[in-house]
């Protein structure tokens, strides 16, 4: 990955760093040669303010990315995630269910590095690069072929507990900004208002597909065992834990309600890793008095490639597949699916001088009372 930009007025002059690092391919894409290829790479972040963005064809294809990029590379998960805290539930009282999931994630958390060093890390930084796209879409008995190439692209994500997150996304041309400062949740893209949260701060979702073995032992301490299943070959154990109403409730809106939110894990029976991570929301939304359109997500994360990074064992590399179902009395049905594969490039732990400063939200959404709540 592309790290470092050329100074192209001047030969001898110093290199700039990128705030998010690009793959090659995306560079590559760019132009037939190296200085054609910044030269255009330029004249896009120069254009970011633009009003060119406002014209049709371009409007369209951005937020054709943008609805990739939040529903496949940025969704968030409808829970308060108390990654500041040692994992200990008492087994009195539980459940043989809910005492063997406890047990389980007992020992995803030796397989991953164990309590101590986990405890350890107070705050990371993560660069990887991903590739984005989606497949055929369905609008009632149709199928309407889309242009199924590869989004290409970067991201740095930064945290430091208990729930302070920055992550940083940019794919063909399009950037999302979306993070936490311990008390709203919020995120928007270039050349759009900032959508902001009213609800606690919620874990960003890339955290639970092997990166954060704290916050997905903290996630599933309180979840049930409901079985077995065969994932790739490997026996695994199903934990399946459900947001409550309480949780819900705080997360809708006046024009939408979440109905429900389920999450399930599969862990290895062999290794003891996450290997599977699902999550499916099924959300309905009024439009007008009388008119109600219902969405259905479902999410399906596989984590590969685990390799210890101080001590810590993190999925360095795997791919999330999201089906996206729209339906409603008065509307017609789409169904839209989308893929990301995703690469970590580097991982460090315990970054120097990374302060609350670093995770304030942007100027647009200070004034809460101007923001949206994000869904």
């Amino acid at each position: 990955m592309r790290k470092l930009c050329p100074n192209i007025d001047r030969e001898d002059g110093l290199e700039t760093v990128l705030e998010v690092p690009i793959p090659d391919e995306m560079l590559t894409s760019m132009g037939s040669n190296v200085q054609l290829r910044w030269q255009n790479m330029l004249t896009w972040m120069k254009a970011q303010t633009s009003d060119k963005w406002s014209q049709p064809v371009i409007a369209r294809r951005l937020n054709e990315l943008r609805f990739l990029l939040y529903l496949v590379g940025s969704p968030l998960i409808p829970l308060q995630v108390q990654v500041g805290h040692s994992v200990h539930k008492p087994l009195r009282d539980s459940s043989i269910q809910a005492s063997t999931a406890k047990y389980i994630v007992q020992q995803y958390i030796a397989a991953t590095g164990g309590q101590a060093a986990l405890n350890a890390v107070h705050s990371m930084c993560v660069t990887g690069q991903v590739k984005i796209k989606a497949s055929e879409f369905y609008q009632a008995n149709e199928t309407i072929s889309v242009k199924n190439a590869e989004e290409a692209g970067g991201f740095v994500l930064w945290q430091k507990d208990p729930d302070l997150w920055c992550l940083e996304l940019i794919v063909s041309g399009c950037k999302v900004i979306c993070g936490s400062n311990g008390k709203i949740s919020w995120r928007h893209s270039n050349n759009q208002q900032a959508p902001i949260s009213k609800g606690p701060p919620r874990p960003l979702r890339r955290f639970l597909q092997g990166l954060d073995p704290r916050s997905t032992a903290n996630l599933f301490i309180d979840a049930a065992c409901i079985g077995e299943k065969i994932i790739d070959g490997e026996d695994c154990f199903i934990l399946k834990l459900e947001t409550s109403p309480a949780i819900r409730e705080t997360q809708s809106g006046p024009n939408y309600e979440i109905i429900h939110h389920t999450i399930w894990g599969y862990f290895s029976q062999r290794s003891g890793l996450l290997i599977q991570f699902e999550d499916s929301r099924l959300l309905s939304m009024r439009i007008k008095e009388d008119d109600e359109v219902f969405w259905e997500t479902s999410t399906e994360s596989v984590m590969e490639d685990y390799k210890c990074v101080d001590g810590v064992n993190i999925a360095h590399s795997g791919r999330t597949h999201v089906k996206v179902f729209r339906y409603g009395e008065q509307s017609s049905n789409h169904k839209k699916e989308m893929e990301e594969k995703w690469k970590i490039e580097d991982v460090d732990f315990n970054i120097w001088g990374l302060s609350k400063d670093h995770f304030l939200p942007p100027t647009e959404i200070k004034n809460e009372k101007r923001g949206r709540r994000l869904i």
